[in-house]
């Protein structure tokens, strides 16, 4: 009679309560029968269910949640095919060190290899792409072993986590005093270490002595947080930067150490070059790009990244912002005149710069129709305000892109990652604008990348969250297509890659958004404004030249 006395609490309520202590404002979902308790329970604790059209959805929705506010993302999905639709977005979050839980339903324990419905070996799928992968064994155990896959998705560099509960365990009720609860706050460390002591030391020495160094901030830098700490070492020994993924917009347009177009030439010209939170991936050129003789010395918070792909002098495990704090602390007081004698280096950068960006200027300021697609990213730099958080979904498009666009912000550049998935804009806009309502958000898509999770758009809608989008229209997968062009020849350029004349603007005001096609380069900027203004989810079909390649296209390695 005692027992029965007690408060009851069912696994979903469990899942909830939990979620509640890791800080979880809303789930992303796509609903099913296995996992409709979770919704109950945070219906109870105030959490918000976020329901989208497709599971791939949700999965990168919160991974743009996570990268945007930094507390970890959370998606919710059926069993079978409802976990399968999310595998994309978790191995998206995999590559590109984003925390997220995903949780899958599964059939109940009673029906274990009875084939039930939607049964599948999940955690076996899920291991590979994941930080952590496991099936809640009992009901008891739910709030438990989701603060554990949360605490595994910070170990060493960040990433996903999934959990599969079966839908007895989910359903079933156990008393309050027998289930785990961790509170909040007091489960998890903190994971931010300052590095090795004797390295600091000796990186510091090293940049003191420089004559030439550079340094890549990595998405890292974001990841930690850690913008001021890499401000003030750039600008107090006088390093120029270069930033890449969601390290882009740490330092603002026009700072006299920010350099994007001279990458190559400093990475061949340096005496020391200092990577910050980036792999040597084919991003990197697997680390063969850096001059030969130069003094390389990489940071990260994995340590089985540093020195991967290629010998370093010099490995620092530890949360960038601690490390390059340390740095310049222990650099002040004895610059030697080094941030003097780098300014002759500074000015060679710049002309490095300058020189490239003349090169492109013809595209930049292109009157040709169909558009020129600088033209189109050129009008896009210019669009945006230091409140713009910018997404860029696609291939070429997007590539070119990546040398115009420039953030005016930390944290406000969103891409895949290094999976380079496709299909991730339109929920990183949904995670973007509710995490930031403040923020505008301005997304770029290629035709091809649109096409794969467009549906969503309506989801946009549904829940009124303006934002500014821009389909780069060329028909075509046009990135794949230069490289079967370069390979077999014009005959076979068009095999697999050619898409119909869509007009995306239509498709958007079909789902009650606004919509607007434009085919002269001179109309970008109005219906930019006008789509600003809207106040609705906005989709600008912009008619791009469908025989201009991105350099960055032409120059992969693969195509070769």
């Amino acid at each position: 009679m005692a027992e029965d006395s007690q408060e009851l609490i069912s696994g979903g309520h469990l899942v909830a309560k939990a979620l509640k202590a890791e800080g979880v404002e809303r789930i992303y979902t796509l609903c099913g029968g296995h996992i409709i308790d979770i919704y109950d329970g945070c219906v109870d604790e105030g959490i918000e269910v976020v329901d989208v059209r497709h599971e791939q959805v949700a999965a990168h929705a919160a991974d743009g949640y996570a990268r945007i506010t930094g507390r970890p993302g959370c998606a919710v999905v059926t069993a079978g095919p409802g976990t399968t639709d999310a595998v994309t977005g978790v191995a998206n979050a995999f590559r590109a060190e984003s925390p997220m839980l995903l949780i899958g339903g599964q059939g109940a324990h009673s029906q274990h290899k009875m084939g039930s419905l939607q049964d599948l070996p999940h955690v076996e799928m899920m291991a590979p792409i994941s930080k952590f992968a496991a099936t809640v064994p009992d009901t008891a155990r739910v709030a438990d072993m989701v603060s554990m896959a949360f605490r595994e998705c910070y170990h060493g560099a960040p990433g996903p986590s999934f959990l599969e509960i079966p839908r007895d365990v989910l359903d079933a009720k156990v008393p309050v005093a027998k289930a785990r609860v961790p509170e909040a706050g007091q489960y998890r460390a903190s994971t931010r270490t300052a590095g090795d002591p004797a390295a600091v030391e000796k990186l510091a020495d090293l940049l003191v002595h420089s004559e030439k160094p550079a340094i890549l901030l990595g998405s890292q830098v974001w990841t930690t947080r850690a913008t001021d700490d890499a401000v003030e070492l750039v600008r107090t020994l006088n390093v120029p930067a270069y930033m890449n993924g969601a390290g882009r917009g740490t330092l603002p347009p026009g700072d006299p150490h920010h350099f994007q177009l001279s990458r190559r030439y400093a990475f061949s010209n340096a005496d020391l070059i200092v990577i910050v939170g980036t792999p040597f991936d084919f991003r990197m050129g697997y680390g063969k790009r850096l001059a030969p003789g130069a003094t390389v010395v990489q940071i990260d918070l994995d340590y089985r990244t540093v020195g991967k792909n290629r010998d370093i002098d010099l490995g620092i495990v530890g949360d960038a912002g601690m490390v390059l704090k340390a740095v310049t602390e222990a650099a002040s007081g004895r610059l030697d005149g080094g941030a003097v004698k780098r300014k002759a280096w500074l000015e060679e950068l710049r002309a490095a710069e300058q020189t490239a960006l003349e090169k492109r200027l013809p595209g930049l300021k292109s009157d040709a129709s169909p558009i020129h697609p600088y033209r189109l990213v050129s009008e896009i730099n210019e669009f945006l305000t230091e409140d713009s958080i910018y997404i860029g979904d696609g291939g070429d498009i997007v590539t070119f892109s990546g040398q115009v666009v420039q953030p005016k912000s930390p944290g406000h550049w969103m891409d895949p990652g290094p999976l380079g998935t496709l299909g991730v804009g339109v929920p990183f806009v949904l995670a973007a604008k509710q995490a930031r309502p403040d923020k505008e958000v301005v997304a770029l898509f290629g035709d091809g990348a649109f096409s794969l999770t467009g549906w969503d758009f309506e989801t946009l809608v549904r829940y009124d969250l303006p934002f500014v989008g821009i389909v780069g229209n060329n028909s075509s997968m046009n990135q794949i297509r230069y490289g079967q062009k370069a390979k077999y020849g014009n005959a076979r350029q068009r095999v697999g890659n050619t898409l119909g004349d869509v007009h995306y603007d239509k498709f958007a005001q079909m789902l009650g958004g606004h919509g607007e096609e434009v085919r002269d380069p001179a109309d970008i900027a109005p219906a930019l404004q006008r789509a600003r203004e809207s106040g609705l989810p906005s989709l600008i079909n912009v008619w791009i030249d469908p025989d201009a390649y991105a350099p960055g296209t032409m120059n992969q390695t693969m195509y070769k």
